[in-house]
């Protein structure tokens, strides 16, 4: 018979990690898989390929849980975004970048198209625009507004100071209303 874990935080669960606990483990993934598969999806845009970083960046915690340390007083969830984000960059430099077009076909709404799909056609559009920014603006953008964290959060995670981060996700907004425009004519 299993004990209920969640009422534990992920400080502790780390520390009954390092003792073997698998019960513990399966809490931290329980706990946290969906944030990180989502992160994931959105920098590598395939969804075997982040299901299978997110399990390699959980292999990883399980093998060597002691690469967390809480000493360094960086939250679990902060230094496992920096885990699963560096899988993230070295799995898109192995592949090989597929071009995307000049433009996206984007369909123009007739009378009575559903708006939904109007809705999901530019998310779309958003997305590829949004892959092909340089890396760490990529990653701003994806930490900030689809991961919904911080600056200070975001920048602990990309290891580089708030104002650096600021200037990535402006940088970012500009290149995305430059590359935007053609499609809203």
């Amino acid at each position: 018979m299993g004990f209920n874990l969640s009422h534990l935080d992920d400080e502790s669960l780390i520390l009954q990690i390092k003792e073997g606990k698998h019960q513990a483990f399966e809490e931290i993934v329980n706990r946290h898989a969906k944030r990180f598969y989502s992160l994931a999806y959105r920098l590598v845009f395939n969804r075997e390929e982040a299901e299978d970083i997110v399990q390699d960046a959980f292999l990883k915690l399980w093998n060597k849980p002691e690469l967390w340390d809480s000493r360094k007083r960086v939250k679990f969830t902060t230094w496992f975004y920096r885990v699963v984000t560096n899988l993230c960059i070295d799995h898109n430099k192995k592949k090989k970048p597929v071009p995307l077009s000049d433009k996206t076909p984007i369909r123009h709404e007739q009378p009575g198209q559903d708006v939904l799909l109007d809705h999901q056609q530019k998310q779309v559009l958003l997305d590829n625009l949004i892959r092909e920014l340089p890396e760490r603006q990529q990653l701003a953008i994806n930490l900030c507004f689809y991961e919904g964290l911080s600056n200070e959060e975001a920048a602990e995670i990309m290891g580089v100071k708030v104002k650096v981060l600021q200037s990535l996700i402006m940088r970012a907004k500009m290149t995305l209303k430059e590359k935007i425009k053609p499609y809203l004519d």
